[in-house]
């Protein structure tokens, strides 16, 4: 069983700086949402009291007679009334003739501003109250009679102690509701991002629990679309480190099973040379010593390689490449004269561009693999070439021999499959080399016989021309 690994979170939780930025949010819409009420409710509430303010100075203004030539007030009890509506707030009234005397009432009773021009209807205004901040409000009656003539002036005012608790009752009461909708909000809010990290904490649990070599794809129906994209990048990556285990396993069995004969043999031909008693018999062990070790060279460079191009395949990025300069490349480097001395290859390229989006050392790998299997199992003359069939690109070898052998078509690619017409020599890395790197590219390998030869081919598909 996998031993249970325990995981120590570095740093603030998602939910931590979720709640966070939540609360940040709530805080600031409880502010906004605090002054916005204040606000209006400071407006509602001097409207209001303006209103009582305005119906006092007019009671009194209607209360007031002309006799023998003089102002008289007779004060209303409905005035008072209105008034007592604040029955914290005290009261300030005065009521002065055309000379500015007092006819009744407080002769501390301030007078409204004159810097403005005069204004016909009710004039409010701002002052103190012994000492206290209060409101005003003036009215003036005219008159023109006999024997009286000019204006009458109403003031009439009162503290702010009822606007300010009535402005802040209208803003407790508009915050306060939307103070429990944020803590109702933010409860929500934690239940909700708890289930939405369930899935999250599903993952961590199973990849704490699996086994370090399990690395099959993780599940994705039935979470959320947000975590599948995460468990779509993770198995992606888990299928490409598979890969390159694969690639190490194989290379580790591979050599294990292929090294294994050859070194024997290598070893018996030198005790066979050491032991030879005449010069005859001790150059042969030694011509076989020889084909041996490069027998041996041969498929260590095949087996590296072919674990190369499948690490290329999954870290090398994709690059516009014409197969008709790889094949040319191939063609330049003249390797193959190391394999059959004596042999030209001939190169068949056109004019047109032959282009597919690849990784330049895999498809060279993949070529001269082609052509090495060509030069020693085909037979003269041997021909590379690139060309493009509609969407398809293909880079090919052909020689004039019968190819492999139709029982092999199907299984192409295998490592170490060979026929019964092969050489000893022969792993079979090298088609497989061809075929990883067709894979890797989207690609096929095809094989056709005519009266002319075999061709093989890497298919790939065409790159779209750059715009």
């Amino acid at each position: 069983m996998a031993e249970r690994i325990a995981i120590h979170p570095q740093g603030r939780s998602l939910l931590t700086r979720v709640l966070r930025a939540v609360i940040v949010l709530l805080l600031v819409g409880g502010v906004l949402a605090a002054a916005t009420s204040w606000f209006s409710g400071r407006q509602a509430a001097r409207e209001s009291y303006d209103r009582l303010l305005l119906g006092a100075a007019s009671d009194i203004a209607e209360s007031i007679r002309i006799q023998n030539g003089e102002a008289m007030v007779d004060l209303p009890v409905s005035a008072f009334q209105l008034l007592a509506q604040a029955p914290d707030d005290r009261v300030s009234y005065a009521v002065r003739g055309p000379d500015e005397t007092l006819i009744t009432g407080f002769d501390d009773a301030p007078k409204a501003p004159t810097e403005r021009p005069r204004i016909t209807g009710p004039r409010f205004f701002d002052a103190t109250m012994q000492g206290e901040e209060a409101r005003f409000v003036e009215i003036t009656r005219r008159f023109a009679e006999r024997d009286f003539s000019g204006e009458v002036r109403v003031t009439v005012g009162q503290t702010l102690r009822a606007r300010d608790a009535m402005t802040t009752q209208l803003m407790l009461e508009a915050v306060l509701p939307m103070g429990l909708a944020g803590i109702a909000l933010l409860v929500a809010s934690v239940l909700t991002i708890r289930s939405a990290m369930r899935p999250l904490e599903a993952i961590a649990d199973d990849l704490a629990t699996r086994d370090p070599y399990d690395l099959t794809p993780m599940p994705t129906e039935n979470v959320p679309r947000e975590v599948a994209v995460i468990l779509e990048a993770m198995n992606r990556f888990m299928a490409r480190l598979d890969r390159q285990f694969d690639a190490m396993r194989n290379l580790i069995s591979d050599s294990a099973h292929q090294l294994r004969t050859p070194v024997a043999a290598i070893r018996v031909q030198a005790e066979t040379a050491l032991d030879a008693e005449d010069d005859t018999c001790r150059d042969a062990a030694l011509d076989r010593l020889v084909r041996r070790t490069r027998s041996l060279g041969t498929l260590l460079d095949q087996m590296l390689s072919r674990a190369l191009v499948i690490h290329r395949n999954d870290s090398a990025p994709r690059q516009r490449l014409d197969l008709r300069e790889v094949a040319l490349d191939i063609v330049d480097s003249r390797d193959h004269e190391a394999i059959a001395p004596g042999v030209e290859v001939g190169l068949v390229i056109g004019e047109d561009a032959v282009e597919v989006l690849a990784d330049a050392f895999s498809l060279t790998e993949a070529g001269r693999n082609l052509l090495s299997n060509a030069l020693k199992h085909g037979a003269p003359p041997v021909r590379i070439g690139a060309d493009r069939d509609g969407g398809m690109a293909r880079l090919w070898v052909e020689d004039a021999g019968p190819g492999l052998p139709p029982e092999l078509d199907g299984r192409l690619g295998e490592r170490f499959r060979r026929s019964t017409a092969s050489r000893e020599d022969s792993a079979g890395i090298g088609l497989s080399i061809v075929t990883a790197v067709a894979e890797a590219f989207d690609g096929r390998i095809e094989a056709r016989r005519s009266a002319d030869g075999f061709r093989i081919s890497l298919v790939l598909p065409a790159a779209e021309p750059e715009t």
